[in-house]
């Protein structure tokens, strides 16, 4: 067995008193202290995310546009300088390898933001499917640090973190997008994207100076109620605002259209991208399962696995499933038959050999005011 890597903030994370768990080969915080308490704070204040086991690889040069098209099923050449999108890259079959970021640095230059597990992964076929074109790609992963503040308070934090001179930018910035500021002497890539169903901020540092931006992030947020956050709550987070994990919702297994991700990819592009006959099938065909909200009408939470039934047989399984900390019902998120796919159709979980009454409902399960 492999040993588990460590981020840059690990020392930073145990001084906290963080209880610590395997995510992707990383051993990374899983709460620090209440996961509920970490939950309500990013609701209600902010949390601190440490998010550098995910990856970080450049991809530059003439054909970088050309190249990304035809790697990943979005259209990447239509994005613009400052701007991010989310978007896929699948198989030759139209299975998802993994959901990424990426973001549009300069004309000739983006930065790709894969999953912490499959960063390994993208980055070998991102290099395979290099060939013949005019770029390089360039793993900086290890070099790099991520770290993100989530919630209400976040913008007015990031604004105490930055120089006088980088102020408006921060209040500027847009969904999906980045800017280059400082805090201090540390240059920093900011990104406004999140994964919480809040507002929120990524800073990408390199690991030299994370643990810098790690301590002034706790000490200018914790007056406005900001406290370190662990995997948890992020999770608790994400399955509130309805946003698919990689191993869960989405795999090998999955096509877009099935995760309902189907906008995601780009027919309307002329590159021959990876995996675009088997996915103009498959969305002739029709999906043959469909990713749902459930909602429970009890108290008992369905978690991933758990079977949904409907007229008397299985009809699909739970992917994601706990109480939700904000609305106070347990939610889930399923596959299931397209026929009972429909908003407000009436299932039932099997918990633990009890069948309990849920219903689908619209995604995401919670979204914020403003």
């Amino acid at each position: 067995m492999s040993e588990l890597k460590h981020t840059a903030l690990h020392e930073e994370h145990a001084a906290l008193g963080a209880s610590f768990t395997d995510f992707g080969g990383w051993d990374m915080p899983l709460r620090y202290g209440s996961e509920l308490a970490e939950h309500r704070a990013v609701r209600e204040a902010a949390g601190l995310f440490d998010l550098s086991h995910m990856g970080e690889v450049w991809v530059s040069g003439p054909d970088a546009a050309t190249f990304l098209n035809t790697a990943l099923v979005g259209n990447l050449a239509v994005i613009a300088v400052g701007k991010a999108k989310y978007s896929l890259i699948v198989n030759e079959q139209g299975g998802i390898i993994d959901d990424l970021i990426v973001y549009r640095i300069a004309e000739t230059r983006y930065l790709v933001v894969p999953n912490a597990g499959n960063a390994p992964t993208v980055v070998a076929e991102l290099t395979a499917r290099a060939a013949g074109f005019d770029v390089e790609v360039v793993d900086a992963s290890a070099d790099t640090s991520l770290i993100a503040v989530q919630g209400p308070a976040s913008e007015a934090i990031l604004l105490d973190m930055v120089r006088e001179e980088d102020r408006q930018a921060v209040i500027d910035l847009p969904y999906y997008a980045w800017v280059a500021v400082k805090s201090g002497d540390i240059d920093v890539l900011l990104a406004r994207t999140g994964y919480t169903g809040e507002d929120g901020f990524e800073l990408y540092v390199p690991n030299d100076r994370a643990a810098e931006i790690w301590r002034l992030a706790l000490s200018l947020g914790e007056p406005r109620g900001l406290i370190a956050a662990g995997l948890a709550a992020r999770d608790s987070l994400r399955l509130e605002a309805g946003m698919p994990l990689y191993g869960n919702e989405l795999g090998l297994d999955t096509t877009p259209f099935e995760a309902g991700l189907g906008p995601v990819v780009s027919f309307k592009k002329d590159e021959a991208f990876v995996g675009r006959a088997a996915l103009e099938a498959a969305k002739e065909a029709g999906a043959n399962r469909m990713l749902v909200g459930l909602r429970g009408a009890g108290r008992r939470a369905g978690r991933g696995g758990y079977a949904v039934h409907a007229g008397g047989a299985q009809i699909g399984a739970i992917t994601s499933g706990q109480p939700s900390p904000t609305l106070g019902y347990p939610v889930a998120i399923a596959y299931v038959d397209p026929a009972f796919a429909e908003v407000g159709t009436a299932v039932e979980v099997d918990l633990r050999g009890k069948l309990e009454p849920f219903e689908v409902v619209a995604l995401p399960f919670y979204k914020r005011n403003n």
